[in-house]
């Protein structure tokens, strides 16, 4: 009996010394569950957050805007037109281009081999000699000199025998008819007849716009050369779908980019006017053109195709930046922003209609923001360097 109490009193204090540890260790979990929760979580609540406040401004210096020529624009709301973007071709105006022709059947040879089309060309300079020498119908300006004389001759003898009357009118009026013929054939080719052959020349100045001929190709009489272009006016004709047909008498002007510089002009600049549009631009096509006119001020190809973009209803109080001051990244459109002399930030941007020159914003921007217009790239790269770590963040 003894015994039995004693171990009982042994049960018991070990069931309460086991009590005495798991208040202890709930005691130790609720402190450190209190430190965590006390004000210092420093990934939360200490002030540090770097998703807003200045942790978003891009830190550029002076001095490296200085370096890249940085320029802002201050946003103000202004006109801009109705755009409608298509494709175009520029062309040479009419009376500004002329087709040089063969003169003469033969093997024709290039005065200059190496000429290409764009090289410059005057008036009455020599583009081909043609040669019959060598085929077996033989040369014509050696067969026309031939015929003229024979003609010629022919011609003295008959006026000595119509005088006696031994050949009638009729038959003088005959050889005189085949005497003047040869002779207008002959003196048109022998004015180009050189050593080498029958010159060909060009009748206006400007430059090669297309050789249609190679070096060394038999050509008949008739036969298109090559063309020359002034390229002192040309025209920009561009298609339009038939869904803009309403629009197209609102169309005032146009801009355009070119495939080889990027450049966009504008025809307010280029002197350029509208000529026309019409309906249709064939039986079989959906587009109609629309045809302007403009001076050459700058290194156009004749024939090249362009990006067209037409301007029509003018809509005021309207935003707008260049469209050099947008960046684009996984399908969103920004614009960098200055803050302040050396502080900037990252503006996402709805973007509307374009005009290859500026691009209208739908939300992002208001008047009086400053925006990056050049050195856009530098700043986001800087944007990109300057983002901090978070440092404190358990």
């Amino acid at each position: 009996m003894k015994t039995y109490i004693t171990s009982l009193f042994i049960v018991a204090a070990m069931i309460a010394s086991g009590c005495s540890s798991n208040n202890k260790n709930q005691a130790s979990k609720e402190s450190h569950e209190h430190a965590e929760g006390d004000g210092h979580d420093h990934s939360e609540g200490d002030g540090h957050d770097h998703e807003g406040g200045h942790s978003e401004e891009i830190s550029f210096t002076k001095k490296q805007a200085e370096a890249v020529g940085l320029k802002t624009e201050t946003v103000t709301p202004g006109t801009f037109s109705y755009v409608i973007k298509t494709s175009g071709q520029i062309l040479s105006a009419q009376g500004d281009e002329a087709t040089i022709v063969a003169t003469s059947n033969g093997i024709v040879s290039f005065t200059n081999p190496s000429i290409s089309d764009g090289a410059a060309i005057r008036t009455g300079e020599a583009i081909v000699t043609i040669s019959a020498k060598n085929l077996l119908e033989g040369d014509p300006a050696a067969k026309a000199q031939i015929a003229y004389e024979t003609a010629k001759k022919e011609y003295q003898r008959a006026e000595g025998l119509v005088k006696t009357q031994i050949i009638s009118a009729k038959e003088f009026e005959q050889v005189r008819l085949r005497y003047e013929t040869a002779k207008t054939v002959y003196e048109a080719q022998s004015a180009s007849m050189t050593k080498n052959g029958v010159k060909v020349t060009s009748p206006i100045n400007g430059y090669i716009k297309k050789r249609l001929v190679s070096q060394g190709e038999y050509v008949s009489v008739g036969q298109p050369i090559a063309t020359v272009s002034q390229n002192r006016r040309l025209q920009l004709r561009a298609e339009v779908s038939e869904n803009y047909f309403k629009s197209l008498n609102s169309i005032s002007s146009a801009n355009f980019q070119t495939a080889y510089d990027n450049a966009v002009y504008k025809l307010s600049d280029l002197n350029g006017r509208l000529l026309s549009f019409g309906r249709a631009s064939g039986g079989q096509s959906f587009y109609i053109p629309v045809t302007f006119e403009f001076d050459n001020i700058g290194d156009f190809i004749p024939g090249s195709f362009v990006s067209v973009y037409l301007l029509s209803k003018p809509q005021a109080n309207i935003i707008s930046v260049p469209t050099s001051a947008v960046t684009e990244e996984q399908g969103l459109n920004f614009v960098y922003l200055q803050l302040d002399e050396e502080g900037y930030k990252k503006q996402e941007v709805n973007l509307g209609q374009s005009n290859g020159d500026r691009v209208q914003v739908l939300s992002g921007l208001k008047a009086g923001d400053k925006a990056v217009v050049k050195g856009v790239y530098q700043v986001k790269l800087a944007a990109v360097s300057s983002v901090m770590p978070e440092g404190h963040s358990h």
